[in-house]
């Protein structure tokens, strides 16, 4: 069999698993970005993560409406509340739309905690676009309704609990994914820019400039990483108001991230920058910094959406570990990290277990970044089987 049949039958055999049968002829005058999409579309795992982030960042977005509860109330006779029972059948038998029981507390003779028994002689149903605490949709529009709850007079809902004084933990986790999902947006436009450039300097320059960077970033990479971030953290001033701490937090996560993604720029403008299509640039009299952002970067750039992609987990996790060791932010900011700093008390997790609720939101978000990466990445190269 010669080189070219061979060749051929490799490509007849990529074409009948990107495109469907009978439709192979698309896969020779699809472009590089329609074969990605095509490998993309196989992955299902990583098209569930996609949908699953989405529907996060929409939670994170329209949180005032979707939660059912300010996340700064606090309900001071529902301390320390279990999750909240939902039932769509009553003690007769009768099936209702979705309700909730009204609520009777008492004390533990023992320990003395309150202790919450159901009163199956009042129902409150569950309804859609009701009535409750009076919010500002995103700091503008002045509003009191939520998208889904019990109405203002009635029991309230409760589905994940609430805290040790009295804050619905499932609003809360709803406003802290604004600052712990948007801290990875942030951090990860901050990295990508120093690491572009620093990277892109390193590699299409060469010389001094590419071992002073590259010295650079070993001894970025050498250092510690928790207790780098906690002495940064640690000398921000106490005084300074969330948005600041929240911002500066950020920057020394995006500090620390940039370094992996310029290696990747610097090793991939190194193996182009000697191409035939680079020095005809050259001659054509383009400039270098035109012949690097239009003809050097869209050459990998899929590879730097991957890149960014499996960094934005990390930069999520560590505004979650400052936050929650109380170097980053603190209350009454809301984070998925800060929530987690009642759990620093052993006791406070023996008796109220849902407390930890965060902990299985941050696993979910940081386990869909990943899945999402792992697509892209198979689907960066749409000519690897």
């Amino acid at each position: 069999m010669s080189m070219k049949t061979w060749f051929k039958k490799r490509a007849d055999r990529k074409a009948r698993r990107l495109v469907p049968e009978g439709q192979e002829e698309e896969f020779y005058r699809a472009g590089q970005w329609q074969l990605v999409w095509w490998k993309f579309k196989r992955h299902k795992l990583a098209q569930i993560a996609m949908v699953v982030l989405g529907i996060l960042y929409f939670i994170a977005i329209f949180a005032e409406f979707v939660s059912p509860h300010d996340p700064l109330h606090r309900y001071k006779q529902y301390l320390a509340f279990p999750p909240t029972k939902i039932h769509i059948r009553d003690k007769q038998g009768h099936f209702h739309t979705p309700f909730i029981y009204g609520m009777k507390m008492g004390r533990d003779p023992v320990t003395f905690r309150p202790v919450y028994q159901e009163d199956t002689g009042i129902i409150y149903p569950i309804g859609l676009f009701v009535r409750g605490d009076p919010y500002k949709f995103w700091g503008l529009f002045p509003t009191d309704v939520h998208l889904f709850g019990t109405g203002p007079e009635n029991m309230p809902l409760f589905v994940l609990g609430t805290d040790t004084i009295g804050r619905d933990v499932l609003s809360r986790i709803f406003y802290g994914g604004r600052i712990s999902l948007s801290v990875g947006l942030v951090g990860i436009v901050i990295s990508f820019v120093l690491g572009l450039a620093l990277g892109g300097i390193s590699g299409f320059f060469g010389g001094v400039i590419d071992e002073g960077i590259q010295r650079s970033i070993e001894v970025i990479t050498t250092l510690p990483t928790i207790p780098l971030w906690m002495a940064l953290a640690a000398a921000l001033p106490r005084e300074w108001p969330q948005v600041r701490i929240y911002f500066a937090t950020t920057l020394i996560l995006s500090i620390l991230g940039w370094t992996g993604l310029a290696r990747t720029v610097r090793g991939r403008l190194l193996s182009m920058r000697e191409e035939d299509f680079v020095l005809a640039a050259r001659l054509d009299g383009e400039s270098e910094w035109a012949i690097i952002t239009r003809y050097m970067i869209p050459g990998f750039a899929s590879y730097i959406i991957v890149s960014l992609t499996g960094a934005l987990p990390g930069m999520i996790l560590g505004e979650t570990s400052l936050s929650f060791l109380g170097i980053g932010l603190n209350p009454p900011t809301i984070s998925w990290g800060v929530m987690l700093q009642d759990a620093q008390d052993i006791m406070n997790v023996a008796h109220y277990p849902w407390i930890l609720w965060p902990v299985p939101v941050v696993v979910l978000a940081v386990l869909m970044f990943n899945f999402a990466g792992d697509g892209l990445r198979d689907a960066a190269d749409p000519y690897v089987s």
